[in-house]
């Protein structure tokens, strides 16, 4: 059996530029130093980068470490690459390992020895988690808008649609009846939940690295909470905030972490809702129908308006739960401080955000647009023997303990089921033979708006309770500072 051999160039240093060379004779082979890139990735960052550098040579300059005229020339350099990248004309080249020397290549060559002095007092581990940050910082912040979004949607459905009944569910058998309007004001919560999840990630990332350089700080005088304040980094009333450990503002992802994990934990509420809309688009539910726009067809098969979208997105949480995984097992075991596995913090993190906007922004837009079928919903409220509860209730407020109570009705669902009627339609002779506590004022709990009025207590589904709910709901989103 023969093994791959890696063949090597025996390049030199000199023959590729590079940020470490100094202590190297020989280069790197090629495929390693594709393998160690991660341009591919991180070259979305470009905006953070430039941002960041702006930031720590203004600084430098404050502090006298840096001359007025070398700052002027970064900033204009780094302006110009900025929009370099905003034209599409920044060019890559081979030698590129990541964004950040990427971008300090072309400074040097517009600005020359000034674009070699940025660097001072700052390492690529400061800069990076200084980048990471802010760009993790933009991200949260704008899935934040997008569940806010999501949330004011189902608000809206609900609102619209508060009058229709529909059957409510445990272990998808037939439960008790509620309101359509209370079903999608649960998911209202749960996506609330996400936002807050969201907003503690944001918080995470809200503090500033740049600074720490490779780990132990530096002698340079530098002004970490001016540089904080730049960028960004502060507190709700403008307090500059740092990293206070610089072993810990280079080596911490856990930042990354609270997105991927409030990201993962969005996707799997998402993942449910997704569910019931599937259900709810059968031809046996019948319960709402998708427009065309969120629907595909079959390429066999001309009938079929299949949820595809709705899978998709059901499907993608898994995709979203191994992002969280990935980066949890490359931080696992890593000792202080920086470790090249850290490299591969952003994939996971960026595929995690992207997948959520996407899937975010699909089932806002299906919630939109279904149409609601309010008929088919009432019908189908009005079997699985819902009433059976109430019935118990009934006997358990004239006295009959609710256990046997509960026996006592279940007799009452085997008859109805045997001679194939609902509870509603059994007659009140055929109550009393199973219970002479029974009168007639038991026949009205049988009657679904009664059943649906009856849950009176906070968060139940009366209609009194549901529209105080899509107070708190309008109130909860009105307040969201986010």
């Amino acid at each position: 059996m023969h093994k791959a051999r890696l063949t090597r160039k025996n390049k030199t240093m000199n023959d590729r530029p590079c940020l470490w060379g100094g202590r190297f004779l020989e280069a790197p082979d090629d495929d390693l130093l594709a393998f160690g890139a991660s341009i591919a990735i991180d070259s979305r960052m470009w905006r953070e980068d430039i941002a960041g550098s702006l930031a720590h040579a203004r600084m430098l300059e404050n502090v006298g470490v840096l001359s007025g005229s070398d700052v002027k020339a970064i900033e204009a350099g780094l302006i110009s690459i900025a929009e370099m990248f905003e034209n599409g004309e920044f060019v890559f080249v081979e030698s590129d390992e990541d964004i950040h020397t990427a971008v300090e290549r072309v400074l040097v060559e517009k600005v020359g020895e000034a674009g070699k002095r940025l660097h001072t007092g700052r390492s690529r581990n400061d800069q990076v988690a200084t980048d990471t940050r802010l760009y993790m910082k933009n991200r949260t912040s704008e899935a934040i808008g997008q569940i806010k979004a999501l949330c004011q949607t189902i608000v809206d459905v609900a609102e619209a649609d508060i009058d229709v009944v529909m059957p409510g569910f445990t272990h998808l058998q037939k439960a008790q009846p509620v309101l359509f309007a209370h079903h999608m004001l649960a998911y209202f919560w749960m996506f609330q939940r996400d936002q807050h999840r969201m907003a503690e990630a944001y918080r995470a990332a809200n503090a500033s690295p740049l600074g720490a350089a490779a780990l132990a700080g530096t002698s340079y005088p530098l002004d970490r909470r001016a540089t904080a304040c730049e960028l960004g980094f502060v507190d709700a009333d403008g307090m500059p905030q740092v990293v206070p450990n610089s072993m810990d503002a280079v080596s911490d992802r856990d930042f990354m972490l609270d997105a991927i994990y409030a990201a993962s934990t969005t996707m799997m509420h998402l993942s449910r809702l997704c569910e019931e809309i599937i259900l709810w688009s059968t031809e046996e539910f019948g319960f709402i129908s998708l427009s065309d726009a969120y629907s595909t067809g079959s390429s066999i098969m001309p009938q079929k308006k299949n949820p595809d979208f709705a899978e998709l997105v059901r499907g993608k949480t898994g995709r979203v739960y191994g992002d969280l995984i990935t980066l949890l097992t490359v931080l696992k075991g890593l000792p202080l401080a920086y470790n090249k596995d850290m490299q591969e913090d952003k994939e996971a993190s960026f595929d995690a955000l992207d997948t959520l906007e996407q899937s975010l922004s699909t089932i806002t837009g299906m919630l939109q647009t279904m149409t609601v079928h309010k008929d088919r919903m009432s019908t189908a409220a009005q079997g699985g023997f819902m009433a059976a509860t109430d019935l118990a209730d009934w006997l358990a407020k004239h006295s009959l303990p609710f256990r046997e109570a509960h026996e006592v009705v279940g007799h009452l669902v085997l008859l109805a089921e045997k001679t194939k009627r609902s509870l509603s339609e059994l007659r009140l002779d055929e109550l009393q033979e199973a219970c002479s506590l029974f009168d007639e004022s038991a026949l009205g709990v049988t009657d679904i708006a009664a059943m649906i009025e009856a849950r009176t207590t906070e968060g139940g589904t009366s209609t009194e309770r549901v529209k105080e709910q899509l107070e708190l709901a309008k109130a909860a989103l009105a307040a969201s500072a986010y």
